[in-house]
């Protein structure tokens, strides 16, 4: 009896623990952290452009119309290019379109180090573009690819990093550019060829991937959602209202946060970046966080608690003394960060079988959002104040009130061997 007892308890433990299994998960989480450190480096990268303005304003004895042509020409490609490249790649699937986009990024940099003349720094923007388009919706998929289920989990730790290389950003040119000029964005194509390598160890994977899942597509094949399709159009037109709203308020805080505190409270430089520092800090652990939360309790209360929720910190913000200012900027970058990856993950479960063409429809029309705020914004802050600015955005957050429109998530489910399932959060 002992015997067949601890043989029993053997055979527990190898179903318990499957070592296949455990060097699975290793080799996904390895391979999400990589896309991650690459959206570090892809996001560090973006940033410098802006970052180098106002060098190369002096050197090329540029106006703020040529100015605002760069910021153009690079906006126009990495935004709109994003959803064209996912739905090509999703009939089509590139896996070694990662690093091929990495080498647009690559070329921009060392074109924008030595580029003579302004049409040459255009180009250079476009092509930094151009690596960013290609970067966030098949790196966007191979973090579901990667996900092991925790879809919500995947996209907030891959997001994470784009957060992370886009606050690094023009800390890296204050000390590497500016001592050197024009000349020194050329060190950062150092941190592009260390992409190139590291996605090209991903894009193997990812080939690898593909292959075994077109071997099984009756065990891994995506089924549509089981909506009706005016409810799932009206569902992207309410979700791409919310990061409109997201990002518009975002893009105001962001951009103009150390210009209000010093109108406002007179506070020194100095001060005014050490909030900013807290703010960015805020809105990193809100995307990290949004996510997983969202796996557990489901993306649509992740929704109403992120945009909707955040509504009375708003409204209160422009009238708050300057340490309840910094406690509320904390409190709604970490709430309404926690969006985006909900959001994302959402549309993706609305239509499967499209990750490509919705991680960049959803990255693009948020980095476009953002870019097109900040210049609304500013010219409202010229007209009027930058203090009217923050109370006008004050009531962005109210359009997460469309969040009643949309149907309860779906979460679709698959079981080895069987046909997949479809229920609602």
């Amino acid at each position: 009896m002992r015997r067949k007892a601890k043989m029993s308890t053997q055979a527990v433990a190898k179903q318990t623990i499957n070592p296949a299994n455990t060097t699975e998960e290793r080799t996904m989480f390895r391979i999400l952290a990589a896309v991650s450190f690459c959206h570090v480096l892809n996001d560090m990268m973006q940033s410098l452009l802006p970052s180098i303005y106002p060098i190369l304003k002096s050197s090329f004895h540029l106006n703020f119309t040529q100015i605002g042509f760069i910021t153009l020409t690079f906006q126009i490609t990495a935004s709109l290019l994003q959803p064209v490249i996912g739905h090509y790649t999703d009939r089509k699937p590139m896996p070694y379109s990662l690093p091929i986009g990495m080498v647009f990024t690559l070329v921009g940099l060392l074109l924008l180090a030595i580029a003579p003349t302004f049409p040459l720094l255009l180009l250079a923007a476009a092509l930094i573009g151009m690596g960013s388009a290609v970067f966030h919706p098949e790196s966007s998929r191979v973090a579901r690819m990667a996900s092991g289920g925790k879809h919500g989990f995947a996209q907030s730790f891959f997001q994470v990093g784009g957060n992370t290389g886009s606050a690094i950003g023009p800390l890296l040119a204050v000390f590497i550019i500016l001592p050197h000029g024009q000349i020194g964005s050329a060190w950062f194509s150092l941190a592009a060829l260390l992409g190139i390598l590291v996605l090209i160890r991903v894009s193997r994977w990812y080939k690898a991937r593909l292959d075994h899942l077109q071997s099984k597509p009756a065990k891994h094949t995506e089924e549509s959602a089981g909506l009706p399709r005016r409810q799932v159009i009206t569902a992207i037109a309410v979700l791409i209202a919310l990061i409109f709203s997201k990002y518009f308020y975002l893009a105001g805080l962001t951009s103009y946060y150390t210009f209000y505190l010093i109108a406002k409270f007179h506070v020194s430089v100095q001060s005014s970046q050490l909030h900013l520092f807290a703010f960015l800090a805020a809105v990193a652990a809100g995307t990290l966080i949004g996510g997983p939360v969202g796996d557990r309790v489901g993306r649509k209360s992740v929704i109403w608690c992120s945009i909707l929720g955040v509504l009375p910190f708003t409204l209160v913000l422009p009238y708050a003394n300057l340490f309840w200012t910094g406690v509320l900027s904390i409190i709604i970058g970490f709430v309404i960060a926690s969006a985006f990856s909900a959001i994302l993950v959402y549309a993706q479960d609305l239509i499967p079988g499209r990750v490509g063409m919705i991680s960049g429809l959803f990255f693009g029309f948020a980095f476009g959002m953002g870019g097109i705020g900040a210049a609304v914004l500013g010219r409202l802050a010229d007209i009027t104040s930058i203090i009217f600015v923050y109370k006008v955005c004050a009531y962005l957050p109210a359009i997460g009130l469309l969040t009643g429109l949309l149907p309860n998530s779906p979460k679709i489910h698959r079981e080895e061997g069987s046909r997949i399932s479809v229920t609602t959060d």
